[in-house]
């Protein structure tokens, strides 16, 4: 973009469940990609939280025998200590609870009121706690359980106020006509279009029978229902309603990264509120799969919940989100499994990275007394570089993290391959060894900062032992991605293997 901005969300996660590897997918994609755009040398602001509000986390807090504050303040500091140990690199930690967010909250839907887009009236529908959310009988499993925490729903009837959504079914369907990538991948978009063609409906924002939530300010008696609460969130963090040159300067770039189960909210519900407020749509919404556990979404009915902290132990912090990044593509289904962890893990860290960084330093400690040799301008390698760099960066431009990192790996291979056909290990000291040396280390120079995005810590790692100082994403792509950037002449150091080889246990 002109002005080399770029605002990256998370969704805020509800505060009745604890991080689960679901959570870290989304959020260590969205840390990735927030890296990767600093990397490009773009202004970026990197937003992810907590959404405190509703019915669910009453209920839980009135069960626990805490304050509904307290049962938010337990769960969103969990999330927060998973972020730390993930090295999510977070500008901002939302919590809607935040006077902030109420401000902003309370202005957006004023604005969507004034407007003539909300309006009182009695509703009557199946409401599914877990979701935060109305469906109609058609929607359920058996006309009585919710489709996605397969539990009955309740009945509920009340006053309420309701967004007029019904009058935003063509502008939104002109939206996406004029600019489709404002949803990717493809599929995704066109279940949006789906579900606006089918017809929008009004839909019920505020509630008077539970108290927690933010107060509608023209009517005190009702609370905002959690999920018009909770997206505005986005809009809060860079000032809207109380800084209005940050808003204008940050929302033009704004990316939400989301799953598929909340691609209604997101892409019909958020869009139409911002249109009804006199405001821009989000103008890019890129939408993921089910990160699935034997074939089943996670949740804590179905106990198939798995824990980031569980595989960190086992594979450390650039093992878990290398696997993530890599393993599961964007936008399908994923399905997790141990044993996939284990194979990807030794066969790109262990074998091809780790490998590599631990040959060339042995051959340069014994051939070239420790310090590395200057890579040859005309290797057959720097020609794959150029094309590695430019797959790599297409591929986290559309947001494809999974391709962007088969591409670095390629030019991990072709070094290894190239390794393979001289066999320095065997070769004298001198300018042929050095040429064969050279090369590698400049492809461990490149693979550092293409790769540092996804494994940042072992990126910075590799940097040092290399002998270079700083570190791999201190300067700009564009500047460090030319052949020939590893001066040679540094020492290089051999050190522990990055990657120790993982075996699966016994069955």
């Amino acid at each position: 973009m002109s002005d080399q901005r770029f605002y990256v969300t998370t969704p805020i996660y509800y505060v009745n469940d604890i991080p689960h590897i679901g959570h870290a997918y989304t959020t260590v994609t969205a840390d990735a990609l927030a890296r990767w755009h600093r990397l490009l040398g773009e202004e970026v602001f990197f937003l992810t939280g907590t959404d405190e509000h509703g019915l669910k986390v009453q209920r839980a807090a009135e069960e626990r025998g805490v304050t509904p504050q307290e049962h938010a303040d337990a769960t969103s500091a969990r999330f927060r200590e998973t972020w730390d140990l993930l090295d999510i690199s977070y500008d901002d930690y939302i919590r809607t609870t935040e006077p902030r967010h109420a401000a902003a909250v309370q202005t957006l839907l004023t604005r969507c009121y004034e407007n003539g887009h909300i309006y009182k009236d009695t509703y009557a529908g199946l409401y599914c706690v877990a979701c935060e959310a109305y469906y109609t009988a058609d929607e359920l499993i058996d006309g009585t359980d919710c489709p996605i925490h397969l539990r009955p729903v309740e009945e509920l009837e009340e006053e309420n106020w309701f967004f007029r959504l019904s009058a935003f079914e063509q502008p939104l369907l002109d939206l996406y006509t004029a600019r489709p990538e404002a949803i990717h991948p493809d599929g995704k978009r066109n279940e949006a279009l789906g579900l606006i063609r089918q017809g929008l409906k009004d839909v019920s924002i505020s509630r008077t029978s539970i108290s927690w939530g933010i107060p509608v300010p023209w009517d005190p008696d009702h609370v905002f229902y959690v999920w018009y609460d909770a997206l505005i969130n986005y809009a809060t963090a860079v000032g809207y309603g109380a800084d209005p040159d940050r808003f204008a300067a940050w929302w033009p770039h704004v990316h939400h990264i989301i799953g598929k189960d909340i691609l209604r909210f997101h892409c019909v519900y958020w869009p139409a509120m911002l249109l009804a407020a006199g405001e821009a749509a989000p103008h890019e919404i890129d939408v993921h799969g089910f990160l699935l556990v034997g074939g089943e979404k996670m949740s804590k009915t179905r106990l198939n919940q798995i824990f980031p902290a569980d595989l960190v132990e086992d594979f450390g912090v650039d093992g878990f989100r290398f696997h993530f990044l890599r393993d599961a593509t964007f936008g399908p289904d994923g399905d997790f499994s141990y044993e996939a962890m284990v194979a990807r893990y030794n066969t790109d860290l262990a074998n091809n990275l780790g490998n590599l960084l631990a040959r060339v330093a042995t051959v340069v400690a014994k051939k070239c007394d420790g310090i590395g040799p200057a890579p040859t301008p005309d290797s057959p390698l720097a020609a794959v570089a150029a094309e590695v760099v430019a797959e790599t960066s297409a591929a986290w431009a559309a947001v494809a993290p999974s391709v962007a990192l088969e591409a670095t790996w390629r030019l991990l291979r072709e070094a290894n391959a190239h390794l393979e056909a001289h066999e320095p290990w065997k070769m004298d000291p001198g300018p042929a060894v050095e040429a064969v040396l050279g090369d590698a280390l400049e492809v461990l120079r490149l693979v550092a900062v293409l790769a540092s995005p996804a494994i940042p810590n072992t990126t910075a790692e590799v940097w040092r032992r290399i002998g270079l100082a700083g570190g791999p994403a201190d300067r700009p792509l564009a500047e460090v991605a030319p052949w020939g950037g590893y001066p040679g002449g540094l020492p290089v150091e051999k050190g522990a293997p990055l990657f120790p080889r993982i075996s699966l246990p016994e069955a």
